[in-house]
């Protein structure tokens, strides 16, 4: 998030209090000397929590009038309402596009003003990048997730030009810089809603940062940690918890749940639980839900650290898709580098005989290895693939590595540098890049650190090095797999590979 003054982020605390936004539930004896919105931190990049929370809480309360949606944006609009009925073949989502446009259009004479000052001005997902930038991904899977990405963009706004222009928004809000923005903020901050499949915007439920399904353990403490929490209240909608009832039974009550956070209907609002426990200080955070880095990139337009339901996919000859039932989705390369249980079973199925293939059929769909022999192929078979992916890139993990150092060089100094050590390959795409942004490589460069152009050069660097490394793990762990095989077996003939 961006935020250019801190009373703007304390205007719009008030701004969403007042429309009943809750960090509830908070102590009973907080109900006199805390704010509603205590419970937020003083920086937009997270929300941080001022006391111990425990996992399964209620942490936060937004009302339905405090949600823009479509119908939210209609109803407060009577023209923009009459000129949508003659656009009925518009995607929900093209919908709230031109409806939130259509609000910035107003500026201060807007109702979500406060709101709208709050988002951020540019964003970094897939559909926003350039040509150069979609090349730097390298990867044959991604560049076509990408380009398929920037085309539905500029499809889904050449179909809405015409509707812009009758609600006569200024030129600058006409153009696909105008809907690039509009689309990526509905696609990286709407939560799902069911009434409207394009989703609905959540002021102050849309500052949780993303924590991946699996990636921060709870506390080890046990529940007799958290004995002394005081009985809960809020403030908000006027509920207070018995005092009397236990925290084994509010666990529970709300351990069972599988998400983060949703519309519910008996209180008519968007509530947030939290998904682990938080000591006071820590950053409550909120899972999307399970995205592989593409998926995280192409969405929302970050990147994590480690993100461990990243996956890598190995070109598979296409009859060896009709040898299972599962989905193409399901024959990849864990983030640790070990083949999935689909990928495993289809291609051990797949370099059996034809005709023995029914007889051994049931053994590679339980997961089990067919023969130390048909184990040694398969293995062989993904190392191979492995080794291809990556000698078709233009660059090696090292180089990708030098190049993504180079590139926090250029972000964190805005004066001449020395590239020294870049390879040829590396040089050359930086050249490239500095002749796409008005810049010459000759031994030194200076440019702005805050450009968004070198920010999503650097995630298709970081994204391609992350996919390289799954791969380079998949022939450690193959390779390991058949060192033991050949240590077990040592009957087994090591012969070239036929496929």
């Amino acid at each position: 998030m961006e935020v250019q003054d801190g009373s703007d982020l304390e205007t719009f605390l008030q701004w969403a209090a007042a429309l009943g936004v809750a960090d509830s539930p908070i102590t009973e004896s907080e109900v006199s000397t805390c704010p509603p919105h205590s419970c937020l931190g003083h920086s937009l990049r997270g929300l941080a929590a001022v006391r111990d929370i425990m996992k399964g809480e209620l942490i936060l309360r937004v009302p339905k009038e405090a949600l823009m949606t479509s119908e939210s944006l209609r109803s407060k609009d009577q023209k923009l309402s009459s000129v949508l009925c003659k656009y009925p073949t518009l995607s929900p989502t093209q919908v709230l596009a031109v409806a939130l446009l259509n609000e910035v259009n107003k500026g201060k004479m807007t109702w979500w003003y406060t709101y709208l000052k709050q988002l951020p001005r540019s964003y970094d997902i897939l559909e926003s990048f350039d040509r150069l930038e979609i090349e730097a991904l390298q990867m044959d899977e991604a560049i076509w997730t990408a380009e398929r990405a920037v085309e539905k963009s500029k499809m889904d706004w050449g179909e809405a030009s015409v509707l812009m222009c009758e609600l006569n928004l200024k030129p600058q809000l006409s153009t696909f810089k105008a809907w690039l923005w509009a689309s990526a903020t509905i696609s990286s901050r709407t939560m799902h809603i069911l009434w409207d499949s394009a989703g609905c915007l959540c002021p102050v439920g849309d500052f949780f940062n993303y924590a991946a399904p699996g990636e921060v353990p709870c506390h080890s403490e046990n529940l007799n940690t958290w004995r002394n929490v005081s009985p809960l209240c809020d403030t908000s909608f006027g509920m207070v918890q018995n005092a009397e009832k236990s925290i084994e039974e509010l666990f529970d009550a709300n351990a069972h749940r599988l998400i983060d956070a949703g519309y519910e209907e008996e209180v008519a609002a968007y509530c947030f639980y939290a998904r682990r426990n938080y000591r006071k200080g820590d950053q409550v955070l909120l899972s999307y839900g399970t995205y592989t880095s593409l998926e995280l990139l192409e969405h929302y337009g970050f990147l994590l650290h480690e993100n461990p339901n990243d996956k890598a996919f190995i070109p598979l000859e296409p009859d060896m898709y009709s040898l299972c039932s599962w989905p193409k989705e399901s024959l990849y390369i864990h983030q640790d580098g070990k083949p999935s249980f689909a990928l495993l079973a289809t291609i051990r199925l797949w370099v059996t005989p034809v005709t023995n293939r029914r007889s051994v059929g049931h053994i590679a769909y339980s997961g089990h290895q067919i023969s130390a022999e048909n184990e040694v192929t398969v293995l062989e078979w993904i190392v191979k693939n492995c080794r291809a992916l990556l000698g078709n890139c233009s660059t090696s993990l090292g180089e990708d590595e030098l190049l993504l150092d180079t590139i926090d060089k250029i972000q964190d100094y805005n004066v001449s540098m020395e590239f020294g050590d870049v390879s040829r390959a590396c040089n050359s795409e930086l050249n490239a890049f500095l002749e796409m942004n008005s810049r010459k490589l000759c031994g030194e460069v200076q440019m702005c650190r805050n450009t968004r152009s070198i920010h999503r050069w650097k995630l298709a660097v970081q994204w391609r090095l992350s996919y390289k490394r799954i791969l380079r793990e998949c022939i450690s762990h193959c390779n390991g797999r058949l060192e033991d095989l050949f240590s077990q077996h040592q009957s087994i003939i090591r012969e070239p590979m036929k496929f």
